[in-house]
């Protein structure tokens, strides 16, 4: 082999590449288990009985996350229906209102209950208890306005996909060491 033919310029761009894909590896392999630890937190609180007041979703969602709350919907701005899952595993509508807690309240999201059709209920507001949701949102529990039970929030449906994309970036690492020794191949063993 001809070392001599190597092209430093190329050679150094691809190594720098490399090392930052690997470092990106490594970087969502912590990820990984720091999002396996943030899982594990929410499930221990989904365990407890004990309620939260809605400002604390507000304030710091993430220690808020499935824990159980109790808002007072004093006004409805707002209903909307989004895709939503039932209790049993029915997919259909859930039926989401904006709601605002006493005179200048800011507006808190609930997913009021399940339905089959998108229509909003007729519903003018009070006191509703449930589970705080990512958004943060409120899951009403039990569902208000004649509407069947959501499926509760669910820590576990949290992706933790981070272990993949630790294997991908290390894959394109890989890929590129490979490509670049296929291409400059020829030019160090002198067939070029």
């Amino acid at each position: 082999m001809n070392w001599d033919r190597l092209p430093i310029v190329s050679t150094i761009v691809l190594l720098a590449a490399v090392a930052t894909m690997i470092a990106l590896g490594i970087w969502q392999l912590g990820r990984a288990d720091e999002k396996a630890t943030l899982i594990a937190r929410y499930e221990a609180a989904e365990a407890l009985s004990s309620e939260i007041l809605w400002q604390t979703a507000i304030d710091d969602s993430e220690a808020a996350l499935f824990r159980r709350t109790t808002i007072e919907c004093d006004r409805v701005l707002g209903m909307a229906a989004v895709a939503g899952t039932a209790a049993s595993g029915r997919k259909g509508w859930a039926i989401r209102a904006d709601c605002v807690e006493g005179a200048f309240g800011e507006p808190v999201t609930v997913d009021l209950g399940f339905s089959v059709m998108p229509e909003a209920p007729r519903w003018s507001g009070g006191t509703v208890g449930g589970v705080i949701a990512p958004g943060p949102r409120l899951v009403a529990m039990p569902p208000q306005a004649g509407l069947g039970p959501l499926a509760a929030p669910d820590p576990r449906d949290l992706p933790n996909n981070h272990l993949a994309y630790a294997g991908q970036w290390f894959f394109f690492a890989l890929t590129a060491l490979v490509i670049y020794w296929l291409a400059v191949r020829k030019r160090l063993t002198g067939q070029d």
